[in-house]
């Protein structure tokens, strides 16, 4: 894998790259969809490359490992022949389970037992075994076994948790560089800074990182229910300490105006359920603002989704049927929304991008947060 550095914004720290992996050139800034378990919940994979304009979208080692489990995907030749998407794949180590199941789970030194959210069977992950396992998988960037800590928590758990994600980094390290890829194709690897919202631990975990001179970096442990400006001081004390040449994934953000605040300090890579899940649940992310479609003042209004949108079913349906359909309970109501937020937020970055390269970045910035944060 390669970055490379096209743009900088002059007056912040936003830039435009070209990421290059073994299934394509990923344009950064960049939004990856979720696809939790090898499907982007209600998006055909034709819809997503050609509307939607995705470039790589993240699946999570937890749930594919639980179903349909990795020798099926091993049978199919990886996850990119069993879902029929040949773009690049990132996949989630499962630290972020570590922290959404602690109920399951038992973490220690060693790694973390826990039970399926399934059927309740005990599975064991290891920072090796979840080497193997996103080796079978066959994700384009795989991504460290860490701890995601609460918030919020103690310095000391947070100091703690940081030196077992750290220990655990050492291990998947050595087995990552021990071990080949089996489907004929590179992979790389991104360990993950944490430490909390604790200056000195995010400062240390960097480094340390650091010395592992790894493709790309990822900041986790945030987005867990902090104060969006401690989210961002957070960034603004990493992200000078990273070289240039490594891209940078802000992991699990966020909002639009989240997504713009981080690209102005530097992030590169983005992931969120955000837009899928508020979209089954009626919550539409326009260039307008905000729409809670299923409210009645979109009973009567006849005017399109969003006039502003290059995408077809955004000019196709008008807020009226759009409202229709959530309120009789028709499965093509979520599905539009959820197409119609995804092409949205790639729309944001891309656009994002566009005017870093311009050089009119914070002009544009300012004039999208008055307009997205606003509740129509």
């Amino acid at each position: 894998m390669k970055f490379e550095l096209i743009a900088k914004d002059k007056q912040t720290k936003a830039r435009a790259g070209l990421l290059y992996t073994s299934h394509g050139v990923i344009e950064t800034p960049i939004f990856m969809p979720v696809g939790t378990v090898g499907s982007v919940k209600g998006v055909f994979h034709k819809t997503l490359e050609h509307d939607i304009k995705a470039q790589i979208i993240l699946a999570n080692t937890y749930h594919i490992y639980l179903r349909p489990g990795i020798d099926i995907i091993t049978q199919a030749g990886g996850i990119h022949k069993f879902m029929s998407w040949d773009k690049p794949v990132l996949t989630d180590s499962g630290g972020y389970q570590i922290f959404s199941l602690s109920e399951r789970r038992k973490l220690t030194n060693d790694g973390v037992r826990f039970s399926s959210h399934i059927d309740g069977s005990k599975h064991w992950f290891t920072p090796e075994n979840v080497v193997d396992i996103q080796r079978k998988i066959g994700s384009d960037i795989m991504m460290a076994l860490d701890e995601c800590t609460p918030y919020p928590c103690t310095y000391e758990y947070a100091k703690k948790s940081m030196q077992i994600t750290h220990q655990w980094l050492k291990r998947g390290w050595s087995q990552f560089h021990n071990t080949q890829p089996l489907y004929g194709y590179e992979q790389t690897y991104f360990p993950i800074i944490q430490g909390s919202v604790f200056k000195d631990l995010r400062i240390q975990s960097t480094e340390e990182i650091l010395a592992y001179n790894s493709d790309g970096i990822a900041i986790g442990g945030l987005s867990v229910g902090e104060p969006v400006e401690v989210m961002y001081e957070m960034i603004d004390i990493v992200i000078p300490l990273i070289p240039e040449n490594k891209p940078r994934y802000l992991m699990g953000v966020g909002t639009p105006a989240n997504i713009l605040e981080s690209i102005e300090r530097g992030i590169d890579m983005f992931d969120c359920v955000m837009p899928t899940r508020n979209g089954r649940n009626g919550m539409l992310f326009t260039s307008n603002g905000i729409i809670n479609i299923k409210n009645e003042k979109w009973k009567n209004d006849f005017s399109c989704i969003d006039e502003n949108s290059d995408l077809d079913i955004d000019k196709r349906y008008s807020k009226a049927y759009l409202r229709h359909l959530f309120v009789a309970g028709e499965m093509l109501g979520p599905i539009i929304a959820s197409i119609h937020n995804l092409h949205f937020y790639l729309w944001l970055v891309m656009e994002a991008r566009r005017k870093i390269m311009e050089g009119n970045f914070i002009p544009w910035k300012k004039n999208m947060m008055e307009r997205i944060v606003t509740r129509l």
